[in-house]
């Protein structure tokens, strides 16, 4: 069994600032024999307006923030999943939310950018727009690490559970979650929806977090969580402070766990399903158009 761990991080505006924590914390997460590590979402920066994460964008390969998550994976021997990092796109007013994975020599191996895009009202209060100045992406990740097949998520996307069946299809075992929750939403979701994805999925759930009140006013739920593939969180952290979680990733048990409750072997049945949906749908609708 391998150790994983997930990263929670309280980012403010400033890059060093907040590379600099982060060093601290994978040093510690390595030192305590995590093989691989997760930092959440937005970890280089949470500016006062949302238009700072554009200023701060990288060309994919070049920049600082790559550079340096790219030393500490070399250095501490460890694979990263580096949250998300404002990631140059084509529209100019815009970055892609790339959630980037470097290997345990530095190298990058995957990239998965943030599909789903967090634009609601939470209350009059409280509204959000992030495709305002984020670009979706459109391709999923999952990928082979050491401690096992790893699919990639950010934050809003774990509302979405056909998203995590389709990771489930392509092979993962692990999916990592950077997240910078709400209060509101947290508080009343996050650990459920994370527990129901494990599950659904059978599954190992790595949730890393933003946590407490940011410059421009937002405040993030925190409670980074690492959950098994039975639901059971195995760790979390709930002091809404930066720190790391731990848990141990047991594939021997999560095949167990599949075998037992096979509910692979219905996805393609539901497909099935659901095109003699559309079928009988199109029937309907043709029936009622002759009778006009």
């Amino acid at each position: 069994m391998n150790k994983v761990a997930a990263i929670q991080m309280n980012s403010s505006e400033s890059i060093l600032e907040n590379l600099t924590v982060a060093k601290s914390l994978i040093k510690e997460a390595a030192s305590n024999g995590a093989k691989l590590i997760v930092l959440p979402e937005m970890f280089p920066v949470m500016g006062r307006n949302a238009t700072d994460k554009v200023k701060a964008k990288e060309d994919m390969g070049i920049g600082q923030i790559q550079s340096f998550i790219s030393e500490q994976a070399s250095r501490y021997n460890v694979w990263i999943v580096a949250g998300t990092i404002p990631i140059t796109s084509s529209i100019p007013h815009k970055v892609r939310a790339a959630c980037i994975v470097y290997n345990d020599k530095g190298e990058t191996v995957a990239r998965y950018d943030k599909i789903h895009l967090f634009d609601v009202e939470i209350s009059e209060n409280e509204t959000y727009q992030e495709s305002k100045t984020t670009d979706p992406g459109n391709e999923l990740t999952v990928i082979d690490t050491p401690v096992g097949k790893l699919g990639i998520a950010v934050c809003y996307d774990i509302r979405f559970p056909n998203m995590f069946t389709r990771l489930f299809n392509k092979g993962a075992e692990i999916i990592a979650i950077p997240s910078a929750f709400t209060v509101k939403t947290g508080e009343a979701h996050w650990k459920l929806l994370a527990r129901s994805r494990a599950v659904e999925n059978f599954s190992y759930v790595i949730g890393a977090c933003q946590t407490g009140k940011h410059v421009s006013g937002r405040e993030t739920y925190g409670n980074s969580l690492i959950i098994d593939p039975w639901g059971t969180v195995l760790d979390e952290r709930i002091e809404p402070t930066a720190g790391i979680v731990y848990a141990k990733v047991d594939l021997t048990k999560l095949h167990s766990i599949r075998s037992s409750i096979p509910v692979g072997k219905y996805h393609k049945s539901n497909k099935v399903l659901s095109e003699n949906d559309r079928q009988e749908k199109e029937v309907r609708r043709l029936s009622l158009f002759s009778k006009l």
